[in-house]
């Protein structure tokens, strides 16, 4: 019964929105499979499922069509480290419905996988979405801090204050919007504290994301490797009012105009509630 309701869920995606009110989800993933860390060393991740997976099965049962996109338009990978019931409530039964609607969307499958590259969704033209979604897991920190062609489509929304939102690392993504990206991400890795730059469309905005504190509390996970840095340093070296949780890993959901942040893994349902309850 769960696979026939996966399969059922996965024909929105190809079908045109039913409902006249309806809206066109875009979400956004990175294309890579690991993270280069400091001393030379690589961690191998992805996304995670329940902050994509949650989310985007809430999105396809209020009706709503759901479109996919990585900067190069490769598929996915999903974290293996998040396919673990301790993120959906201890409950193994929501586990494995929402991995076997990810079976059924073909999303993480090479030869299969309908997801788009960023290029295309550009040539197809920003006007079609709504919203636009970005989930965590580390894999975000590789690509999508520094994907001028997503930079470009977040702008679009920004300028015309369409729903943004991004959960857990997703808001590094936030930083391709930097007038001088590269330069800005060159100086926190060499360990600098740049300057804010002028001109950043999110600076002064309250938005959150995983903590300083929760990477701490979950390096080990790196078995060894340490990151080059923390997204909570780099968004607030960028110019945004971090604002976090008073208990590490309790979800914590931060609205500011356009943009909606969720701060960790815990988050992502409350994330896409705030997203739905903006398209209603």
């Amino acid at each position: 019964m769960k696979s026939l309701q996966a399969l059922v869920a996965a024909l929105a995606l190809a079908l045109p929105a039913a409902q006249a009110d309806a809206a066109h989800i875009l979400v956004v993933l990175s294309d890579s499979d690991h993270l280069d860390l400091k001393d030379g060393r690589v961690f191998p991740t992805g996304f995670y499922l329940n902050e994509l997976m949650q989310p985007v099965k809430l999105f396809l049962d209020a009706g709503h069509q759901v479109t996919f996109a990585t900067p190069t338009g490769m598929a996915p990978t999903v974290d293996r480290g998040s396919l673990d019931p301790m993120y959906f409530g201890g409950d193994n039964d929501a586990l494995e419905t929402h991995r076997e609607l990810l079976d059924a969307l073909a999303l993480t499958r090479p030869a299969q996988s309908p997801v788009l590259s960023l290029a295309r969704v550009e040539q197809m033209g920003y006007a079609q979405f709504d919203a636009v979604y970005v989930p965590g897991g580390h894999a975000p920190m590789q690509d999508l801090l520094r994907a001028p062609a997503l930079g470009r489509l977040l702008g679009d929304f920004h300028r015309r204050g369409k729903t943004t939102a991004l959960v857990c690392h997703g808001p590094i993504a936030l930083l391709s919007t930097l007038p001088d990206e590269p330069g800005f991400i060159a100086g926190l890795e060499r360990g600098r504290a740049p300057a804010a730059p002028a001109g950043w469309i999110y600076a002064g905005y309250k938005l959150t994301v995983i903590s300083n504190q929760e990477e701490e509390l979950a390096k080990g996970a790196l078995q060894g490797g340490e990151m080059k840095f923390y997204p909570q340093t780099a968004l607030e070296a960028a110019g945004a009012r971090h604002v976090s949780n008073t208990t590490p890993w309790t979800a914590n959901v931060v609205a500011d105009r356009e943009l909606i942040t969720g701060q960790n893994p815990a988050s992502a349902v409350a994330v896409a509630r705030a997203v739905l309850e903006r398209l209603d």
